[in-house]
């Protein structure tokens, strides 16, 4: 059921799909996500930072980044033209898997870094969490025989 632009969900749905194409963009081609590592990198040297940083000028780790960045702006374009709650459900789901790899890598000596990832993404996913359940009820009491 396509829910209307204007519900409380389609907003968060769709805000949090913005979110995701400004954060993962940039790692969809190989020159930008070289960049984006890069400057991951920068940020934790100039913090001071301990722990790993991904090497920017690895063709493999280039690889991945790129297909985190190409397969979630694809994603993020799909929720912003259609903010259905199925698919706000599905990107919860996706947040909960994501922030569980982040908290992983933390725990495995990746750079603090990751936290900015990490918070945002903990609080997509509560916020769209709230409201796909609120929004796939409503249908469910809508949809339900009489």
């Amino acid at each position: 059921m396509t829910t209307s632009p204007s519900t409380p969900a389609a907003r968060v749905i769709r805000a949090s799909a913005v979110y995701d194409l400004v954060v993962t963009a940039g790692f969809a081609l190989p020159v930008t996500a070289a960049l984006a590592l890069g400057s991951m990198g920068d940020v934790h040297r100039a913090l001071g930072l301990s722990g790993a940083v991904p090497v920017a000028d690895d063709a493999f780790t280039i690889l991945l980044a790129n297909l985190l960045g190409s397969i979630v702006s694809v994603w993020a374009v799909l929720r912003i033209l259609r903010p259905e709650p199925v698919l706000g459900a599905a990107a919860t789901v996706a947040r909960l898997l994501f922030s569980t790899c982040f908290a992983w890598a933390l725990t495995q000596g990746a750079s603090p870094v990751l936290v900015a990832f990490l918070v945002p993404e903990v609080a997509w996913g509560i916020v769209q969490g709230a409201v796909v359940v609120r929004a796939l009820g409503a249908e469910r009491r809508t949809l339900a025989p009489c």
